[in-house]
């Protein structure tokens, strides 16, 4: 089967690389002129690395990780360091994080010199046929066209009118430390009135940092790092050390956003979406990068019997499991960036008085996965 996927993203990267290890032709076109992954840290739990194991590299990409840490102390706290929430131990042995360039990386190794053509901006799709139309006029002809092109999707657009992306209320700076940092035993988020920073050790020291704020959408600030030192300075240790380790012209700055209604449906004919173009989610659950392994790992084992089947059998699948994550993921967001006093202390109260063993349990049903049989 001819098959062309429209994104070089992870999600399209990674269904490439399924379809390619069963027989399947498959062309993958990026608008970009390279492939430098854009991001820090990406967190993969037991559901991402399962997905990874139906692609065969799943053991590759655990080995980028830092080994399972028994002592280290992960879950939610207060500015002044309070826990509100402890994770048991046991509930992250399975979580994978690794910087997002590794992971591209690996997903391109896998796949032969020449199947990804950047710089090919997708115009147009024609579904019945599976004619991609891109800037240049070039027409490419598949029996499957995946639409794995990102929150701005252009392949989605084709098919599904008004899905449009939808500001989250807050914005996110990320980055990595640029050599070791003392992370002191402790990873997790903190949460405040209308701001969180998170962070979490790689493998090799360093570490994977994200702050969050709620800001008007478009807010932009003549030093990004001086603003985030002056929001987070103040708040518990480790985290001053982690921002003034990390090299300022490396952070990056990203308003939030998921779509702003769900998808009837994520297939059309012989066109099929997967990853953000289908179900942009925020990332206050960590699952973005995990459910786009999840739709490339269903799909490629679906497509190996009756397209038609294969596209439906994607829907019925994918569909409810995604659209209810990415509802979950902006309920927590809005929990998480409560901003007035009264609205937090109460959200405090109540994280505290939840048993850890009983928050690891409301993740579980997230984080558990198995591809189609």
């Amino acid at each position: 089967m001819q098959v062309t996927v429209v994104g070089a993203g992870i999600g399209g990267l990674a269904v490439a690389v399924g379809l390619h290890r069963r027989g399947h032709q498959v062309t993958v076109l990026e608008r970009s002129p390279d492939l430098t992954a854009v991001g820090a840290g990406i967190s993969l739990f037991a559901n991402g690395l399962a997905a990874l194991r139906v692609l065969g590299l799943a053991d590759e990409v655990r080995a980028l990780a830092a080994p399972h840490d028994p002592t280290l102390r992960t879950g939610q706290r207060q500015p002044s360091g309070r826990w509100l929430v402890q994770v048991p131990p046991g509930s992250t042995q399975d979580l994978a994080v690794v910087h997002r360039q590794d992971l591209q990386r690996v997903l391109l190794a896998a796949l032969p010199a020449g199947v990804v053509r950047t710089c090919v901006a997708v115009t147009g799709v024609e579904h019945a046929r599976g004619v991609v139309t891109d800037d240049s006029g070039t027409r490419t002809s598949a029996d499957l066209v995946i639409g794995a092109d990102g929150l701005r999707s252009a392949v989605r657009g084709t098919f599904v009118r008004g899905a449009s992306p939808r500001y989250a209320g807050y914005t996110a700076w990320r980055g990595v430390t640029d050599g070791p940092v003392d992370h002191l035993g402790t990873a997790g988020e903190t949460w405040g009135r209308g701001e969180r920073f998170g962070y979490v050790p790689l493998r090799d020291g360093r570490v994977y940092w994200f702050a969050v704020a709620s800001l008007p959408a478009g807010s932009r600030f003549a030093d990004e790092v001086a603003e985030v030192r002056r929001r987070f300075d103040h708040w518990h240790a480790p985290i001053s050390a982690l921002v003034a380790g990390t090299d300022p012209a490396a952070v990056l700055r990203h308003d939030i956003h998921d779509l702003d209604h769900r998808l009837p449906s994520y297939v059309q004919s012989r066109v099929a979406l997967l990853g953000d173009a289908a179900h942009a989610m925020t990332p206050d659950v960590g699952q973005g990068g995990g459910q786009a392994l999840e739709d490339a790992a269903t799909l490629a084992v679906l497509c190996d019997g009756d397209l038609r089947a294969a596209l439906a059998e994607y829907d019925r699948l994918r569909r409810p499991r995604t659209q209810s994550i990415a509802r979950r993921a902006r309920t927590v967001g809005r929990v998480a960036q409560v901003a007035s006093g009264p609205a937090a202390v109460a959200r405090d109260l109540l994280l505290r008085a939840v048993p850890d063993a009983a928050s690891a349990r409301a993740a579980a049903g997230m984080q558990r996965w198995e591809p189609p049989a």
